[in-house]
């Protein structure tokens, strides 16, 4: 199910590094486009580098729309250390820790490049059953990821931001299917 103005939203967080190369910064702001096409909130870590630019990618899908919100969920306690893109701006105050709530409150997550915090985003998304979509040819963790669990059947390697939207839109379906089945 899609959202509405009041909800109820799929939720897609994405991950990756706060300082990015070009290739990653591209395809965090392919995806975060994606995202809300594909009618779903996104979450992301809120700072910069793939952060920001999933954030501003959905933000010029999204134009003047008010939804589907894009939210910053910060490791910190200050506001001002989100990037502008950001609909909610929620400080935790966690530092590290904050991953964990990110990853679990999203039903999908997406790595793009990244260092050691989004390794733990993948590991602590995998241990809460939730599917990690990693984009490989963006550095860092993405491009390491199927050699770090190449028998998790929740870990889907994607060859292009292209790819990795398709994948999301499936995984979005089967979330959609599981909730419909349950209710």
């Amino acid at each position: 199910m899609t959202g509405t103005p009041s909800g109820p939203w799929r939720v897609v967080a994405i991950c990756g590094a706060g300082q990015a190369d070009p290739p990653a910064v591209q395809a965090a702001a392919a995806l975060g486009a994606a995202v809300i096409r594909l009618g779903a909130a996104l979450v992301t870590g809120g700072r910069g580098g793939v952060m920001a630019a999933a954030s501003r990618g959905a933000r010029q899908a999204r134009g003047d729309a008010p939804v589907p919100p894009i939210v910053a969920l910060l490791p910190g306690a200050d506001r001002a250390a989100a990037n502008p893109f950001a609909d909610l701006v929620l400080p935790t105050a966690l530092g590290d820790a904050r991953n964990a709530v990110l990853v679990t409150a999203a039903q999908v997550v997406l790595v793009v490049g990244g260092g050691p915090g989004t390794l733990s985003e993948v590991g602590l998304a995998r241990k809460a059953g939730r599917p990690v979509v990693v984009v490989q040819g963006t550095g860092g963790v993405a491009d390491r990821a199927g050699l770090l669990l190449p028998l998790d059947p929740g870990l889907h390697l994607a060859r292009d931001p292209a790819h990795a939207a398709e994948l999301l839109a499936s995984l979005l379906a089967g979330v959609e299917a599981r909730d419909r089945a349950t209710d």
